[in-house]
């Protein structure tokens, strides 16, 4: 099995950052992932010419959606633009034809009950026109996170499979999350497929910090803490594509990709 591995690139033109990776997947933000306004897409064309595109040049895209989206939330003035913003990226990632819609998984306050989180997160998938998959993702740490452990994780995933429209919510595995969050990365994916059945997406990251300090620094690959063999070991077992979020431009990004391909 040939596993495709890509890179978190600049909006602007994604299919050009593909070529020069030569990779067949990447991955983008719409717009500011720090901001509440509506998406923008940024390729000269628009959403149908960006699309068609990349149909034409077999190029598979993922959008990463707003990292302030939290649809877990208690708090009605975040819980409710978090839902609306997602509905905004969902709409407009499904418009330039991409694969999936990555979200984090969100937090409740450190006073909240974790089970209001959850059924918050059902609402949130009943009230979103999933036009195309919506991966969860995990997190590395924050109060009270909602994808941060296996517990918490299996909480969310219990309470929105009874929700319509489950079927097209999946999950990312981000690496450096796993680690930093306190998964140990040899059981990761065995675990994660025993809670949701599916593992759609893999965010391959080296960590800048140590086992379980909650700290989301991700770096290049054997230069952080996590033995580049365990990293090509998720990505084996998983078995879905992968995308590089390591720092630096396409140079790098080749490097790391040729690292991990090294050690499949």
């Amino acid at each position: 099995m040939t596993i495709a591995i890509g890179a978190h690139v600049d909006q602007t033109d994604p299919l050009a950052e593909a070529a020069a990776r030569g990779t067949t997947v990447v991955q983008f933000f719409l717009g500011d992932p720090q901001s509440y306004k509506r998406p923008e897409v940024r390729y000269a064309g628009g959403a149908a010419a960006l699309r068609a595109d990349a149909d034409a040049a077999g190029i598979a895209l993922y959008v990463h959606a707003p990292y302030i989206i939290n649809v877990a939330a208690t708090n009605n003035r975040i819980r409710i633009p978090s839902r609306k913003l997602l509905q905004q990226h969902m709409d407009a990632a499904a418009e330039v034809g991409a694969k999936g819609l990555i979200v984090h998984g969100g937090h409740v306050g450190k006073v909240d009950d974790p089970a209001t989180g959850f059924d918050n997160w059902r609402k949130a998938i009943e009230a979103t026109d999933l036009k195309i998959p919506l991966l969860i993702e995990n997190t590395a740490g924050g109060d009270n996170a909602m994808a941060r452990h296996l517990d918490r994780i299996a909480g969310v995933w219990a309470a929105i499979s009874t929700a319509d429209g489950h079927e097209n919510v999946g999950f990312c595995l981000d690496t450096c999350h796993a680690w930093a969050g306190g998964i140990e990365l040899s059981e990761a994916v065995e675990r994660i497929h025993q809670i949701t059945g599916r593992i759609d997406l893999v965010h391959a990251n080296d960590s800048r910090d140590s086992f379980d300090s909650g700290a989301d620094r991700h770096t290049n690959f054997g230069a952080g803490h996590i033995d580049p063999d365990q990293l090509a070991a998720v990505v084996r077992d998983a078995g879905a594509p992968v995308v590089c979020e390591t720092p630096g431009g396409a140079d790098e990004h080749i490097a790391d990709i040729a690292l991990l391909r090294d050690r499949l």
